[in-house]
């Protein structure tokens, strides 16, 4: 019984520590036809409602007609939210893929 009750506690746990993780990706033109990733940190204050920085992913790709964009709440984004957020501040990364 007590074996049962720790596995249902543990998938409740995990279940809750990655049910906000999502990933968005985003393909201009035929998406991306190599391997040069650039990454970068998209800030947010108040929960997320108001962005701290501006992340200009067409100058990333630097005129690129074909990149894919990736935004998401990564592992790092994750343990820095952590720390940041009694703050209000949240973070997710950008990655461009040309």
């Amino acid at each position: 019984m007590f074996r049962k009750a720790t596995s249902v506690i543990m998938v409740a746990v995990f279940a809750l520590l990655f049910i906000g993780c999502a990933t968005h990706i985003h393909k201009v033109g035929n998406g991306a036809q190599g391997f040069d990733k650039v990454e970068t940190r998209q800030w947010y204050i108040l929960w997320g409602l108001v962005p701290l920085n501006d992340v200009d992913t067409n100058e990333i790709a630097d005129g690129t007609a074909d990149y894919t964009i990736q935004t998401q709440t990564a592992p790092l984004d994750i343990i820095m939210n952590i720390f940041t957020g009694y703050i209000t501040v949240y973070s997710r990364t950008v990655t461009v893929t040309k």
